[in-house]
């Protein structure tokens, strides 16, 4: 049967029936989609042959129909899949994008590298993407490509598209959370998307999962401290200032005196040596409270210490004088000073030292 179908569409071809190709291709689809299942691989190649020859000087409407049909058939002709896909119409190569199991790799990166963003589209809603794919989806696609891919869970993403990822999610709010829920993204993703992530996407991010953002926080935490072991390696001040406030703890002699004497100096080598040693906690956690521009934690450390209004006001003026912020508002960091228990803050204090065994 294959074989006189062949020979009858040929003549037909060759003959004055040209100007009826549009019908004969609706024809021989229909016998194709009749028998899909059944045919063995010479068939398909009949069928293939004799399709991408009937598709010369048809209209869209006809072409997007064919692709529409065949899309969906796991044994479609394959060279004229491949054709269909790299059709400069989306109505005509959108479907076979979107669904055909006979486009390989490098067909469907061909078509992420050199067409437009609806026919990205098309591809970002496959049920399975690879690493190549989703690289060039990530890197070209607009919003709504690059958001459907990170939505995709059958899509596979490499370091690179990760990469590119954070970067695209760190002031969009809805693709942090998609990329913060996939189950595959590695934690220093996470990490990154939450470190350079906007205060609005961060918020969003630890709304959206409070145990998460909490596991996060402390792998942040963790990174910046062996960076910040690293700089201390290398300064000579720290190493004296270390030496010098160590003594003092040793020997009874670090009280509130000692502590706002170094903060009138500025030294924040000395303060933080002197707020971990009095407080009890790493001195990674104490540095990073001065150069967050929000000064909450140094307020708990300050009332769980007992220090007095006169101390704490000098460690906000260092303390925005660290992280870069504005001049403290000494009028509202005073009522929620005032407000804060004694007890309440030393509280914190302990959450503070207990959060930081358990990420050790």
């Amino acid at each position: 049967m294959p074989n006189s179908v062949l020979h009858q569409l040929e003549d037909i071809l060759a003959s004055r029936y040209v100007s009826r190709r549009a019908e004969i291709l609706e024809r021989v689809t229909d016998l194709f989609v009749v028998g899909s299942g059944k045919f063995n691989e010479e068939h398909v190649d009949l069928f293939d042959h004799v399709l991408f020859k009937l598709l010369d000087n048809v209209a869209i409407a006809a072409r997007a129909e064919l692709g529409s049909r065949l899309a969906v058939l796991p044994d479609a002709p394959p060279r004229l899949i491949k054709h269909l896909a790299a059709d400069e119409t989306i109505a005509v190569a959108g479907p076979v994008l979107r669904q055909s199991d006979r486009l390989d790799e490098n067909t469907l990166v061909a078509a992420a590298q050199t067409r437009g963003q609806e026919h990205l589209l098309a591809i970002s809603g496959r049920k399975t993407l690879t690493e190549s794919v989703t690289d060039v989806l990530v890197d070209r696609g607009d919003q709504a490509v690059v958001s459907n891919t990170a939505n995709n869970d059958g899509a596979r993403f490499s370091n690179h598209g990760f990469s590119g990822l954070v970067t695209k999610a760190s002031d969009d709010p809805g693709l942090a959370l998609k990329l913060w829920s996939r189950p595959d993204s590695p934690r220093e993703v996470l990490v990154r998307l939450f470190v350079e992530a906007s205060d609005a996407v961060r918020n969003q991010l630890a709304s959206a999962d409070a145990a998460r953002s909490e596991i996060v926080e402390l792998a942040v935490a963790q990174a910046s401290g062996h960076l910040q072991a690293a700089a201390r390696t290398r300064s000579n001040d720290f190493d004296n200032a270390k030496a010098y406030v160590e003594q003092l703890y040793a020997t009874g002699q670090l009280h509130e005196a000692q502590l706002h004497g170094f903060a009138k100096e500025g030294s924040f080598d000395k303060v933080t040596l002197a707020l971990s040693l009095m407080c009890k906690l790493p001195l990674d956690m104490v540095e990073r409270a001065f150069v967050r521009k929000q000064p909450d934690q140094l307020l708990v450390l300050a009332k769980a210490l007992d220090l007095s209004w006169v101390t704490t006001t000098t460690l906000l003026f260092m303390q925005a004088h660290v992280s870069g912020s504005a001049r403290p508002q000494l009028d509202q960091h005073l009522a929620s000073f005032t407000q804060m228990q004694p007890r309440m803050a030393q509280s914190m204090l302990q959450s503070y030292r207990t959060r930081q065994r358990a990420a050790e």
